[in-house]
């Protein structure tokens, strides 16, 4: 399994939250947003996902990945 933390702009409510760690969960991915720091916890397998793939499931929620 693999552990990241992505720095994460525009989230500031609940919805975000919600949108970006369902989003991951849809993946295979398991997410947990910081709002106050403005990053996301990931932990995926990376025999099933890619980097890019967990980065592309955020941004297609309307957020930007630094």
């Amino acid at each position: 399994m693999t552990n990241i933390v992505l720095k994460v702009r525009g989230m500031s409510c609940n919805h975000c939250v919600n949108s970006i760690e369902g989003a991951l969960k849809e993946i295979g991915a398991e997410g947990k947003v910081d709002l106050g720091d403005e990053t996301v916890a990931v932990v995926f397998d990376e025999n099933q996902l890619t980097l890019d793939a967990v980065k592309e499931a955020i941004e297609d929620q309307g957020y930007d990945v630094a």
